[in-house]
């Protein structure tokens, strides 16, 4: 049996911001910006609070089984809540999506490479 790779997506809305709140993350954009997202186990955030209050969460997790990806998807949402609270941060419209790359279709060049390597 092998490690399954997770990948959450945690969105939601910053939701009452103060001046100062909505200065802060103001500031520290760039590092927050959505062409560095990554999935990471600790979890990438990235917004663009100028152009609309929306945020993402990319996280990456890993299970033995299918069923896993529940627990993983727990995880992120906590993980996402808590970042979002220790800074008093308000939010709403929180969601996720999960994918497990084990089912994720191939690209063309991995078909290709498959299939030589059936020939």
């Amino acid at each position: 049996m092998s490690t399954r790779t997770f990948r959450i997506t945690v969105r939601g809305v910053f939701d009452g911001l103060s001046p100062a709140q909505r200065a802060e993350l103001l500031s520290r954009a760039a590092e927050h910006d959505v062409l560095r997202a990554a999935f990471t186990p600790e979890g990438h955030l990235s917004y663009d609070l100028a152009a609309r209050s929306a945020f993402t969460f990319r996280f990456q997790d890993s299970g033995d089984e299918e069923e896993d990806i529940l627990e993983a998807t727990e995880r992120a949402e906590n993980a996402a809540r808590a970042w979002l609270a220790e800074r008093g941060y308000g939010h709403k419209n929180l969601r996720s999506s999960a994918e497990d790359l084990s089912q994720a279709p191939l690209g063309k060049r991995q078909r290709r490479a498959a299939a030589g390597k059936d020939a």
